[in-house]
């Protein structure tokens, strides 16, 4: 557990050195090619951002009907790998380093999109319309899993790892958290299966587990994470359950000495994180939940959640809007308003690599970008 709230301190995260407290998170902001594969923008987006103590890339998809949105990024090709491969050397060459999110989306995604009917552990569609080439659409109902598809899902998990450290990650993290697959199998209203998968507690929890298992057994613990959002209820996921449902899931996975656990907005004063970081023995890294985006917001979270407890801080729309947002802080400057419209759904360079450094002038929108269109912006 951290022993300060200093969080431009130097930080250890296993094996790794950081230089400071402060994680960039995995954001979403559908800048890849149409089959995954990570662009030069992408290339510059995180190396922009190298000071972070560390960098969690966006959710990275382990096979084809994995994928939820277009331009969404993979890692099941060679193309893939040596596409990423382009963006952490850029970040090695920067003087940071980088985590790759695992993210597979189970029933947030649609034909229209992937050519194939998205898979889940109950057939119950997604409750919203979801966003394909063609605009948003009404969700599909979702295939439920075979015995034989998660075993096939697992092993490309641990496939997807083993691609990640060959692209030069320093390890990876597994998303079980924001109404995607492996949170489908753990809440009750998404994991309707009455096998070994469904049910109790215990078995709503094997699904997740095993694919962290998976995923450590291929490319070693120490370079895995996992990240849950308990209670969340984005994607439609709802949970009657959640402290004992999560304490399943650490019974399991604490044995295994992963680098880390990621809470997603995890608010200090409430009960279940109060109660995972009593029951969590490793590295624990906190996501704020900030109303606040000033720099005095920001600095105050980051000192709240390390004083409760988290080793390390998770940043989404700071880090998003503010490529020197460690100096920043550090300075006690200002930081860059977040333009909303550019979060999602929209390509180019506006709203991703546009955002000024301290002492550069605001860039203008280029003429030809593209226009966001209708639906969220959850980065």
């Amino acid at each position: 557990m951290t022993q300060t709230t200093d969080f431009l301190a130097p930080a250890r995260l296993g094996r790794l050195a950081l230089p400071n407290h402060l994680v960039m998170a995995p954001l979403t902001r559908n800048r890849a090619e149409p089959d995954g594969t990570p662009t030069p923008l992408m290339v510059t987006h995180y190396a922009q951002r190298a000071s972070a103590g560390l960098i969690v890339a966006e959710g990275s998809t382990p096979n084809a009907v994995g994928q939820t949105y277009p331009d969404i990024t993979a890692i099941h090709t060679d193309r893939h790998t040596a596409g990423w491969r382009q963006v952490t050397d850029a970040v090695r060459a920067a003087g940071g380093r980088m985590f790759l999110q695992l993210q597979h989306g189970g029933r947030v995604s649609h034909p229209a999109t992937t050519g194939l009917t998205p898979v889940a552990p109950s057939p119950v569609p997604l409750p919203e319309t979801i966003f394909t080439p063609g605009g948003h659409r009404t969700a599909v109902e979702p295939r439920e899993m075979t015995a034989d598809d998660i075993r096939a899902t697992v092993a490309d998990f641990a496939a997807a790892a083993r691609r990640a450290v060959d692209a030069g990650f320093e390890g990876v993290e597994v998303h079980s958290a924001n109404g995607m697959l492996l949170h489908q199998f753990l809440a009750d209203n998404t994991n309707r299966r009455t096998d070994a998968y469904g049910g109790s507690v215990e078995r709503r929890t094997r699904f997740a587990a095993e694919v962290t298992e998976a995923v450590a057994d291929a490319i070693g613990a120490d370079r895995v994470g996992i990240r849950i959002s308990p209670a969340s209820t984005v994607n439609g996921v709802l949970e009657d359950d959640t402290d004992g449902l999560y304490a399943a899931l650490l019974a399991r996975l604490k044995g295994l000495d992963l680098a880390y656990l990621h809470l997603v907005r995890s608010a200090p004063d409430t009960g279940w994180y109060r109660r995972i970081r009593a029951d969590w023995p490793g590295i624990l890294i906190g996501n704020p939940d900030l109303t606040d985006l000033s720099t005095e917001g920001v600095t105050r979270a980051a000192r709240d959640m390390l004083a409760a407890g988290a080793d390390l801080v998770a940043l989404g729309r700071p880090f998003l809007a503010n490529p020197d947002l460690v100096e920043r802080l550090r300075l006690g400057a200002p930081l860059n308003p977040v333009r909303d419209r550019y979060f999602m759904y929209v390509g180019g360079v506006d709203g991703y690599n546009d955002y000024p450094a301290l002492g550069e002038l605001p860039a203008q929108p280029s003429s030809d970008s593209m226009v966001a269109l209708d639906g969220p912006r959850v980065a």
